[in-house]
C-alpha cells in the first residue's frame, strides 16, 4: 500500500469517527444551553465563592434545600448560617441587560432587540425566606434575602443592596457585622434545617419539579395585565351600566389600572 492509499484510508476512518461523534456533540451543546445546566452552573459559582471567601468557622453553607410547604414544596439554592444571621441565596444565571427594582412584580431582560419579562427574584425568594422562618422560628431581623446574578449580565437600573452580581453577595454578607444568633442558636438552626429538609431522592426531586410545572402552568393560564404584564384578580363592577358584571383588574391597582372585560368599564 503506497502513501496515497494510506492517506485515503486514514481520511475515511477519521471521517467515520467524526460522524459517530456528531450526535454526542449535539447532545452536549443542548445540555449546556438548557436552563437546568445554566442553573447548576450558577449555583456552582456561588458555592465556589462561598467556600473560597467565607470563613468556614463562622459561615456554614447548606446547598439545595427542599422544604415542604402548605401547597407543595419549595427549593432553596443556598442557605448560609452564621452568628450574623441566616442568608437565603437565590441564584440567577442570565445574560444581557437587567432592568428592575424592589417593588416591580416583573423585571426585564434585554439582549440586543430581544426582551422578556421574568418574575422579580426578590419576590421569588420571599417564599423561601418565609418558609425558612416558619421552620426556624426566626424574626425578619435574623433572616436575609440575597439574590445573586451570575453570567454575562449588567444591571441597567439601580438595584437594592441585597441584589448583587457575581461575588458581590459575599461582600453583602460580610457587611452584616451585628451578632443576631449565639453559637448555640447557630448550631440549632443548622440541625433544624438538616432535619426539616426533604431527602435528596429522585422521588422528592420529581415531586418538586412536578409542583413547579403546575404552578407555572397555572400562572400561564391566568390573564396578564395588558399594561404591566402583572397578575390580575377577578372583581365585580359595583356601579354604572355594567353593575354586577365580573372583570379582571390589575393586582397592582391603583398604581396600575389595567383591566380586561366588563366592556372596559366604559
Amino acid at each position: 500500500m503506497d502513501h496515497t492509499q494510506i492517506l485515503h484510508a486514514l481520511q475515511n476512518n477519521i471521517s467515520t469517527e467524526i460522524w459517530y461523534l456528531i450526535p454526542l456533540f449535539l447532545l452536549v451543546a443542548a445540555v449546556i444551553k438548557s436552563p437546568w445546566f445554566k442553573g447548576r452552573a450558577g449555583e456552582a459559582v456561588v458555592n465556589l465563592s462561598a467556600r473560597l471567601f467565607l470563613d468556614k468557622a463562622r459561615y456554614h453553607l447548606i446547598k439545595n434545600v427542599t422544604l415542604p410547604t402548605e401547597d407543595g414544596t419549595t427549593q432553596i439554592d443556598h442557605i448560609i448560617v452564621s452568628r450574623y444571621g441566616v442568608f437565603v441565596v437565590e441564584t440567577k444565571n442570565m445574560k444581557g441587560w437587567i432592568f428592575g427594582n424592589a417593588k416591580q412584580r416583573y423585571w426585564t431582560q434585554k439582549i440586543f432587540k430581544y426582551s422578556q419579562k421574568f418574575q422579580n427574584p426578590l419576590h421569588q425568594n420571599y417564599k423561601h425566606v418565609k418558609t425558612l422562618q416558619n421552620l426556624l422560628g426566626l424574626s425578619d431581623e435574623q433572616v436575609f434575602s440575597v439574590v445573586v446574578f451570575v453570567g454575562d449580565s449588567t444591571f441597567k437600573t439601580p438595584m437594592p443592596e441585597n441584589v448583587t452580581h457575581g461575588g458581590g453577595y459575599v461582600r453583602y454578607i460580610k457587611a452584616q457585622t451585628e451578632q443576631r444568633l449565639s453559637d448555640v442558636e447557630v448550631q440549632k438552626v443548622i440541625e433544624a434545617i438538616e432535619s426539616g429538609r426533604l431527602a435528596a431522592t429522585f422521588k422528592n426531586h420529581r415531586y418538586h419539579v412536578k409542583h413547579v410545572k403546575e404552578v407555572v402552568a397555572k400562572k400561564n393560564s391566568e390573564p396578564r395585565c395588558p399594561k404591566c404584564q402583572g397578575e390580575m384578580v377577578k372583581r365585580t363592577v359595583k356601579r354604572g351600566e355594567n353593575t354586577g358584571k365580573e372583570f379582571f383588574g390589575c393586582k397592582a391597582f391603583p398604581m396600575c389600572r389595567g383591566i380586561i372585560g366588563a366592556s372596559l368599564l366604559q
